[in-house]
């Protein structure tokens, strides 16, 4: 598995606005096993993304999806920036397969 935890800034007061987009555009994403968009308590701009996917490369084709593509052209003018993207290898947890059992 593949997992990206990812912290992104909204333009002041646009944080409800990037995080509809991000609702919006993450269903049926091919290879995708969770997706997790957060609020931050102590910082009204931030949002947390946690991702979990089978592969990296099912996450890099998601990026050429043209549903994706949109989502990016339409939030973009809501976003400050990004203040950090981290790799994960998620091993397991709660609503993820089990290597080995099937999953």
């Amino acid at each position: 598995m593949f997992g990206l935890i990812g912290k992104m800034r909204a333009a002041r007061g646009q944080r409800d606005a990037v995080m509809d987009v991000l609702r919006e555009s993450t269903v049926a994403l091919p290879g995708c096993l969770s997706y997790i968009i957060a609020t931050d308590p102590v910082d009204a701009d931030a949002i947390w993304v946690t991702e979990v996917w089978t592969d990296q490369a099912s996450h890099k084709a998601s990026l050429q999806l043209p549903e994706v593509q949109a989502a990016i052209a339409r939030a973009r003018p809501f976003i400050a920036g990004f203040e950090f993207q981290v790799e994960t290898h998620p091993v397991g947890g709660f609503g993820l397969p089990v290597p080995g059992k099937g999953g």
